[in-house]
């Protein structure tokens, strides 16, 4: 089973732009945007400027975060008159942190045939550049700015299974403060920070928090243009979670049976098994439950 269009509707392109260097935009990505009927831009004054370099006149509807739920209805009313429509944003790929998912999803549900013409994407770009295990990775778009959601995030980055290697967006004028974070909280990681891909003066920053601080710092001009964080986390510094092969109480149970002895005594002998993999309050907890529970 597949999913099947109405073939007397227009076309949806999801068009990949350049991240930097004009010159990267494919010949095929070319071709759709000179001959659709419009052109959905998440900035008409950044398209416009692509547009010119390349020679296509078109016509430039906006579709940015504040409008895109109700410029939704309109695409698809001209999708359903027969008109094809490209939509891009100001770099990179569509729906990677910028606007295009809510036209998507209303044009599969409408029967519209969607169409990707893949291209350049920042996230991507610079993992391949990093140097990481790159056989899963997880995507965050662009890192919390409150310290309370950085905490969170990396207590959830010492904890994950799945990978170790994180990517994320941020702005020239966060990206010290970000970096700092990782230093201060002495993550064990490495880092690999892409800034101003594909363009003049593109570099990229490697090593651990400390390292690519201070290589920020030593160039007066880090807070300019666009960066990309990858982040793999050292084996060191995850958290293993122990896996307990029964309960806390039905220890506690067990070693006061055997032993003839009190809670208090169950405790200090249950600590002082080899097998053990509870710790001193994970079983006081325990022992108030029993208390509560035989009541």
């Amino acid at each position: 089973m597949y999913t099947t269009y109405n073939a007397e509707y227009g076309t949806l392109y999801i068009v990949s732009t350049p991240i930097g260097n004009f010159r990267d935009l494919s010949p095929r990505a070319i071709e759709i945007l000179s001959t659709v009927d419009m052109i959905a831009a998440e900035d008409t004054r950044r398209t416009i400027i692509l547009l010119n370099k390349i020679g296509i006149r078109n016509q430039l509807v906006s579709n940015h975060n504040y409008n895109e739920y109700n410029r939704v209805r309109y695409f698809i009313d001209q999708l359903k008159e027969g008109k094809n429509i490209a939509v891009v944003t100001d770099a990179g790929t569509p729906c990677i942190s910028d606007p295009g998912n809510a036209l998507i999803k209303t044009a599969i549900q409408e029967d519209i045939r969607i169409l990707g013409i893949p291209g350049c994407c920042a996230a991507i770009n610079s993992l391949v550049v990093s140097g990481f295990d790159l056989s899963s990775f997880l995507f965050y778009g662009f890192f919390p700015r409150e310290n309370g959601e950085r905490m969170k995030l990396l207590k959830k980055m010492r904890r994950e299974t799945i990978t170790k290697t994180y990517v994320f967006y941020e702005s020239p004028k966060r990206i010290l403060s970000t970096v700092e974070f990782f230093a201060d909280n002495e993550v064990n990681c490495l880092m690999s920070l892409s800034n101003d891909m594909t363009k003049p003066y593109e570099r990229t920053y490697r090593g651990t928090p400390e390292q690519v601080r201070d290589m920020l710092l030593d160039n007066e001009h880090y807070d300019k243009g666009e960066y990309v964080l990858n982040v793999e986390v050292q084996k060191e510094y995850l958290i293993t979670e122990t896996e307990h092969t029964t309960s806390p109480e039905a220890l506690l149970t067990e070693m006061i049976v055997r032993n003839d002895c009190s809670v208090k005594e169950a405790i200090k002998l249950a600590l002082a098994e080899e097998t053990n993999t509870y710790s001193k309050n994970e079983l006081y907890a325990a022992s108030i439950r029993l208390k509560e529970l035989f009541e």
